[in-house]
């Protein structure tokens, strides 16, 4: 069906493809859409940007839910279920596209798509590295252009009628199921199911960032999250001891050192993580510094220098052994 239309919007134009089938569903707030879509570029080519069926998986968004690229729920809404529709948009509509897409990717290559442990926003990263990280995105990010969005609607669920995970609640949900998850990760933690915390603290952690984004830096409501935030990365840290997963322990808890140099917890993850990766010296200063910070900690870091202790002497005894002999 070539059914050419304006949708009572500037710089959108429709050409229905395939007709859907049914009434145009409701489509409110809360409502799940899935779909699939395909960016094109207007060239003479019609350059294909991105493509759902490429990756294998449909795009799913929540309506109402502060997803950045908020014409595509005005597009979505105009169809019918199975109705498969080209639209045109002008660059009035598109200019945030490549910041969608990046995470859509990332999404994709099976990477997280907030980046939960930098503490700076993505637009923030992309100033400070002037790239998206794609080629095709950064070109399109300096100089906008219209795109072709070809989307083929497959289902519509209204809120009552699928369980919402929590990258499709709003930010009061997140926050009322972040200590959920909290206590979720604790007691896997508890049985020794380490991977499994972690996932919970991390979808904890992102919920958390989700919302703290929103926030003023450093005034009262923003620092009462990242206070929730490091103690559920803190968490995560301690699984990764478990898991003997010590370097990305140091890189997470050194992000918490600089940012709150007081936090005696997260120098006593990276000293024990230092420790483990035969990092003598630092260990003993984040282990000396722990002290400064809470006394009250002596008898537990006495406890770990005796380990470092007995660890270092055996390493030099094996290495003195090891060379003996050779000069």
């Amino acid at each position: 069906m070539q059914d050419t239309m304006l949708l009572g919007l500037e710089g959108i134009k429709k050409i229905i493809l395939h007709g859907g089938t049914g009434d145009i569903p409701k489509v409110i707030t809360g409502a799940k859409v899935t779909f699939h879509f395909r960016t094109q570029l207007c060239d003479e080519e019609r350059t294909v940007i991105d493509d759902s069926r490429v990756v294998g998986t449909p795009m799913e968004i929540v309506i109402g839910n502060m997803f950045k690229l908020d014409i595509w729920e005005t597009l979505l809404s105009s169809m019918r279920i199975g109705e498969v529709a080209e639209f045109w948009c002008d660059i009035i509509h598109t200019g945030i596209y490549p910041l969608v897409a990046k995470s859509m990717r990332r999404i994709a290559e099976g990477k997280d798509p907030v980046d939960w442990h930098i503490h700076t926003c993505g637009m923030a990263n992309m100033f400070a590295y002037h790239s998206l990280g794609y080629d095709d995105l950064d070109e399109l990010m300096k100089e906008p252009k219209p795109l072709y969005f070809v989307m083929e609607l497959i289902r519509v669920q209204q809120p009552s009628e699928y369980n919402r995970e929590t990258w499709a609640m709003s930010d009061k949900e997140r926050l009322k199921v972040v200590p959920v998850l909290h206590g979720q990760g604790n007691k896997l933690y508890k049985q020794g199911h380490y991977q499994d915390a972690t996932q919970k603290y991390k979808e904890a952690i992102i919920c958390l960032k989700n919302v703290q984004m929103k926030e003023k830096a450093w005034e009262a409501p923003w620092l009462k999250l990242e206070k929730m935030g490091n103690t559920l990365t803190l968490n995560y840290c301690q699984c990764l001891l478990r898991m003997e997963e010590y370097y990305e322990a140091i890189e997470h808890t050194s992000d918490i050192i600089n940012q709150h140099p007081g936090d005696y917890k997260a120098f006593y993850l990276r000293g024990k993580a230092h420790a483990e990766v035969w990092n003598e010296a630092e260990a003993r200063q984040d282990f000396s510094r722990v002290l400064d910070l809470d006394p009250g900690m002596k008898k537990a870091v006495k406890r770990d220098l005796a380990v470092l202790n007995m660890r270092m002497e055996e390493k030099n005894q094996e290495d003195r052994n090891k060379y003996k002999g050779m000069f």
